[in-house]
């Protein structure tokens, strides 16, 4: 693979240049479309094998990038503790787990925009029946077995 070093002049002016790539089936996220908007950073759609966000930094010849570079990492955002729970239920799970299974090779993020997301889960404060110890130990195992984190 080939490497180069960059000044950090040249590596904040790179990270300017960088594009969030946001899946064309991702809904309901207005907010962060806005909130990308107000910060200046550009806004990709396309289409994602995995995840629901990603980036890529274009190519800027006067900055010695002379192709389009897509960034390795995925981000999976759940909206809320439901969310999760009907991803984890017998008859969705394999959609979820597949996706996992597609990104293991990636680093992967799991965000959930809950604040209180974990207390939530360990209370079962969530529309599920699910048993907030078994939801846990069932995203516990699927961290460890694909190597994702949650946040």
């Amino acid at each position: 693979m080939i490497s180069y070093r960059y000044t950090d002049t040249e590596i904040n002016d790179i990270l300017k240049t960088l594009i969030i790539v946001m899946d064309t089936r991702e809904k309901d996220n207005t907010h962060i479309r806005d909130y990308l908007h107000q910060k200046g950073i550009s806004i990709k759609n396309q289409k994602l094998d995995t995840g629901d966000y990603s980036c890529m930094i274009p190519k800027n010849e006067e900055l010695g990038i002379f192709r389009d570079i897509y960034l390795d990492s995925r981000v999976e955002r759940k909206a809320h503790m439901d969310e999760i729970t009907g991803n984890l239920q017998k008859n969705t799970q394999t959609a979820f787990e597949n996706e996992l299974i597609r990104s293991k090779e990636i680093p992967f993020t799991l965000i959930v925009e809950d604040l209180h997301g974990y207390e939530k889960m360990l209370q079962g404060k969530y529309q599920s029946k699910y048993n907030p110890l078994a939801l846990l130990g069932r995203l516990n195992t699927f961290k460890a077995k694909y190597g994702f984190e949650i946040v």
